[in-house]
């Protein structure tokens, strides 16, 4: 007796799940089968728990860790400490220059008052005009206002009818009228004319060698 579920020559196999039908039917999907699912993992030494917050205690240190934490400590304030001491050191070495530069500079501003008291005050004395212009330091100079027939009276130089006399401290220049400066001699002061000549007590000019009039 012929099966007639068996394939003929060239007709595939049917698979299992699958239904063989007469040729030119459609071919029947295979019947649903779930996939495999893997393994849960199990576990063992060196796994890691999940934590939940509240619930979970931290684990206590070990004794390396406590040392570890206690020497850390340690160093932080011995270096802390190192610090401080460094800071002040600077602080005080600051504070003493500070006070030996206050020193110096008060003992140096009182030797410059001291020089400066005790040194006589060079004065440059120009000569001017009845009408305070500066005159050429001759008219002023004893040895020329006599060899040219003048006199000196008072402070004063006469010559040919003009009369001179000596401004301290003045500036300017000869055909200018003078700048500042005073008719009165300064008292201790080196009074000399932009041409060297030195200016004694009674106001006139007087030359190396030469003698004053007083006047």
């Amino acid at each position: 007796m012929t099966d007639n579920n068996l394939p003929g020559p060239g007709q595939p196999t049917p698979q299992p799940g699958q239904q063989s039908g007469p040729p030119g039917q459609p071919q029947q999907p295979p019947a649903y089968q779930p996939a495999p699912q893997p393994d849960a993992p199990t576990k063992g030494k060196g796994s890691m728990r999940e934590q939940q917050a509240g619930l979970t205690k931290p684990r206590q240190a070990t004794v390396a860790e406590q040392r570890a934490r206690a020497a850390a400590l340690k160093a932080q304030q011995e270096r802390f400490a190192a610090e401080s001491a460094a800071f002040e050191k600077r602080r005080k070495t600051r504070k003493r220059w500070l006070i030996g530069g206050g020193v110096t500079v008060g003992v140096v501003a009182l030797v410059a008052i001291w020089y400066a008291a005790a040194s006589p005050k060079n004065v440059t004395a120009q000569c001017t005009d009845a009408n305070n212009v500066i005159v050429d330091d001759d008219y002023c100079d004893e040895s020329y206002y006599r060899s040219h027939g003048g006199y000196s009276s008072g402070g004063f130089i006469y010559i040919g009818g003009s009369s001179y006399r000596y401004n301290y401290g003045s500036s300017g220049n000869v055909g200018q009228k003078a700048v500042g400066g005073s008719y009165t001699i300064p008292k201790g002061a080196n009074v000399t004319t932009k041409s060297g000549t030195s200016v004694q007590r009674g106001g006139f000019g007087v030359s190396s060698g030469s003698s004053s009039s007083g006047g």
